[in-house]
C-alpha cells in the first residue's frame, strides 16, 4: 500500500457545514418564535411573514437573473432575511411596505455590495431602519393580540407598547401593570407590538438551539444582554424589577440570539465579540431610557456593525510563528 501526503492550502479544518445547512437551522430555531406570532396575530402575522420573504427571496432571484449571476436563493439566506424582517414589523404593516423591505434588504443591502458574506449591515435590520424613515406611522401602529382579520383600518385595536411605559423609568411598571401588562405578558408573548416580541421565552429557545448545534456561540448574546441588563439596572435607580422588564420587553432578546449574531457583520475574535456586545448593549440602553424613540435594539446593531472592521482591525488574535524583530 503506497501512502500518499497531500499537501494543500489552508484552511486545513474541514466541515460539512455549508451556508444552506446554517441557514436552515436559523429557520429551524425561528419556527416556534413564528408560530406564537401566528397564534397571537393570525392572518396578518402570516401575510407579513409571506410578502417579507417573497421580496426577500424574489429580489435575489432576479437580481441574479438579471445580472447573469449563479442562483443563491438555494442557501436559504433570503428566506431567512424575509422572515427576520417581519420579526421587526408590525403585525399590520400593509402587505406592499413588507415586499418593499424584502426588496430593499436584498437588493440594497445585500446584493449590491456583493451579495452573501460582502454586505456591511444586516440586511434586516437595515430595511426595517428603512422603511421606519419611509413609514413612521404604519411602522409604529402596534395592533392587539388575536386580531383575526386583514384590514386597512387597524387604528381602533392600536395599543401601547410596554417599551412606551417604560420610556419614562422605572415608575412605568406601575402604569403599565394598570393597563393589564405584566412580566408574563411579556415572557409569554401575549402584547402588542412587532412579531419578534411575541414570546420571548420561545425566541431564547430558539437561540438555545443554535448554539447546541454550534451554529452561534453564547459570547455575544449573552454579553449583550448582561450589558442591557447591568446598565438597565444602574441607571433604573437600581430597580431590579425594571432592568428584568428591559430586557423581555422590545427586541433585545430577538436581536442577542439572531441579530447580532450574524456571521458577515460581527467580529472575528472572541474578545472583539465582547467589545462590539457591550457597546450595541450600552448604545441600546441609552436610546431606551434617554433617547427619542422607546426601543434602541435595532439602530445600536447597525451602528456597531459599522464599527466591526475597525475593532477587527484592532483585536487581532496572537499570531503564532512570527518572525522575531531584529534590535
Amino acid at each position: 500500500m503506497v501512502n500518499k501526503l497531500v499537501v494543500s492550502s489552508s484552511p486545513h479544518i474541514r466541515t460539512n457545514e455549508d451556508t444552506s445547512y446554517i441557514m436552515k437551522q436559523v429557520l429551524i430555531a425561528l419556527a416556534p418564535a413564528a408560530l406564537a406570532g401566528l397564534f397571537y396575530f393570525r392572518l396578518n402575522a402570516l401575510l407579513a411573514m409571506v410578502c417579507c420573504i417573497v421580496g426577500a427571496v424574489g429580489s435575489e432571484y432576479l437580481f441574479n437573473k438579471i445580472t447573469k449571476k449563479r442562483n443563491t436563493i438555494g442557501d436559504y439566506s433570503a428566506a431567512v432575511t424575509g422572515l427576520l424582517l417581519a420579526f421587526n414589523v408590525p403585525a399590520s404593516l400593509p402587505w406592499w411596505m413588507c415586499l418593499l423591505g424584502g426588496v430593499f434588504a436584498i437588493v440594497v443591502v445585500k446584493m449590491l455590495f456583493g451579495g452573501i458574506g460582502c454586505n456591511f449591515l444586516n440586511p434586516a435590520l437595515a430595511a426595517r431602519a428603512f422603511l421606519l424613515a419611509s413609514f413612521p406611522v404604519a411602522m409604529t401602529a402596534w395592533t392587539k393580540t388575536g386580531v383575526t382579520w386583514i384590514g386597512k383600518n387597524l387604528d381602533a385595536v392600536s395599543v401601547a407598547t410596554p417599551l412606551s411605559f417604560l420610556k419614562t423609568g422605572p415608575q412605568g411598571i406601575e402604569a403599565m401593570n394598570k393597563a393589564g401588562i405584566s412580566l408574563s405578558h411579556l415572557i409569554t408573548g401575549n402584547i402588542g407590538g412587532s412579531l419578534g416580541e411575541t414570546c420571548a421565552i420561545l425566541v431564547i429557545l430558539g437561540g438555545v438551539y443554535l448554539m447546541y448545534k454550534k451554529v452561534i456561540n453564547y459570547v455575544i448574546p449573552c454579553t449583550y444582554l448582561a450589558t442591557v441588563f447591568v446598565l438597565s439596572f444602574l441607571l433604573g435607580g437600581f430597580n431590579l424589577t425594571f432592568a428584568l422588564y428591559q430586557i423581555f420587553a422590545g427586541g433585545v432578546i430577538l436581536g442577542g440570539f439572531f441579530m447580532l449574531t450574524d456571521y458577515t457583520t460581527s467580529p472575528m475574535t472572541t474578545k472583539g465579540q465582547i467589545i462590539y456586545s457591550v457597546l450595541a448593549g450600552l448604545i441600546t440602553t441609552v436610546i431606551r431610557l434617554y433617547g427619542g424613540y422607546p426601543e434602541g435594539c435595532s439602530y445600536s446593531i447597525l451602528l456597531v456593525n459599522c464599527l466591526v472592521p475597525l475593532i477587527d482591525k484592532f483585536v487581532n488574535n496572537r499570531v503564532f510563528g512570527e518572525v522575531a524583530k531584529s534590535e
